[in-house]
């Protein structure tokens, strides 16, 4: 027999099919999670929940309200995280600079803080790993990101990465294979997550995780996410990308022009083009790839408009859900008043083309 609660504030631990699991406020543990439907005027308004969200339930276990989030995203769907612990594989797959440029730019417009986990340093020789740290280090540590180096297999920097972590609300993300479901099996061996090796064939990640869920530990709570290959910036304005560079945004205070794109051969009098030597190559080549797919959205933006109808409205300080044009039903006043009008018209028609005496 399924638990019947009645206005309760709970924490969205996993959704499966349209069935929410919810964790009740001050409680813990798979067996206190209680499963919720959406109430329909949630389902009218479009309103996405996604794991992490706090919402407020009601009689019969029905989801009525979603509460203010901190932050949130889309790729992964995830909300009211404290931390987003960014997983990079230094081999196997091979570190992907550019990709993980795209990871911690995506996270800068939303809002969400970072930690940079570089795993599988297991797999590299001492000279190889040293270069690749001080690499790592003299590109991110001046950005203001904070590095941890780990090895799931051999549980190497793992206590380190607890600390980091304690107290906090964290989901992963990164490329498949890098190895999150490993960390997380290192860190508690009790959750036994599906991983799989590195496709021979593909050279890159199999994904293993199916779907966003909030995992227990003793002191910090992790939502374990699919991993995914590409987010595409189809959202943002190009002259507004330079802003989640921050070594760019410091040095274009300095362009001759307001809204100089920073492309080198393109714009004279560009500060950024000019200390083009105190940006690493990889942050730039990002930088002009993202703003390539930035340039799309604006020719989009310009040429076909973004506007959608919406599908709620605010009538006196409160929030209705609106019924799409295709379905919405005229009132009966509007009824009754076309139908009056009609008549009007038909007795007029007989009063100016009535039979002659």
């Amino acid at each position: 027999m399924s638990i019947i609660l009645i206005n309760m504030i709970g924490t969205v631990y996993k959704i499966h099919s349209d069935f929410y699991y919810v964790m009740p406020s001050g409680k813990n543990g798979d067996t206190a999670l209680v499963e919720c439907k959406l109430r329909e005027i949630l389902k009218k308004k479009k309103e996405k929940i996604t794991v992490g969200d706090f919402v407020e339930v009601e009689d019969n276990n029905a989801i009525v309200k979603i509460l203010d989030r901190k932050n949130s995203c889309k790729r992964p769907a995830v909300s009211n995280l404290d931390l987003m612990l960014v997983v990079c594989a230094l081999m196997e797959p091979d570190l992907d600079f550019i990709q993980l440029n795209r990871y911690l730019t995506f996270l800068k417009y939303h809002k969400i803080p970072v930690l940079l986990c570089f795993n599988k340093d297991d797999l590299a020789d001492e000279p190889e790993l040293s270069f690749m740290r001080e690499k790592i280090s003299n590109i991110y540590k001046p950005l203001g990101y904070e590095i941890i180096f780990t090895s799931a297999l051999n549980k190497d920097g793992l206590e380190e990465l607890k600390k980091l972590i304690k107290g906090k609300t964290i989901a992963l993300t990164g490329q498949s294979g890098v190895g999150k479901s490993s960390i997380l099996n290192a860190l508690n061996p009790k959750f036994n997550l599906r991983t799989k090796n590195v496709s021979d064939k593909l050279k890159r990640g199999v994904h293993t995780t199916r779907h966003c869920e909030i995992l227990e530990f003793d002191d910090f709570k992790i939502i374990d996410t699919p991993g995914f290959s590409r987010l595409t910036f189809d959202f943002i304005l190009p002259k507004d990308l330079g802003d989640y560079f921050d070594e760019i945004k410091e040095l274009k205070q300095g362009c001759r022009y307001s809204d100089c794109l920073h492309i080198l051969g393109e714009d004279e009098g560009c500060n950024v083009i000019e200390n083009l030597d105190k940006i690493d190559i990889s942050r730039y080549e990002s930088y002009t790839e993202f703003l390539e797919e930035a340039k799309k959205f604006k020719e989009k933006v310009t040429y076909e408009g973004t506007k959608e109808e919406t599908s709620s409205k605010t009538t006196n300080n409160k929030n209705f859900a609106k019924i799409s044009t295709k379905k919405r039903v005229h009132s009966r006043r509007k009824t009754n008043q076309t139908t009056k009008n009609l008549l009007l018209e038909h007795n007029t028609f007989e009063d100016d083309f009535g039979e002659e005496e």
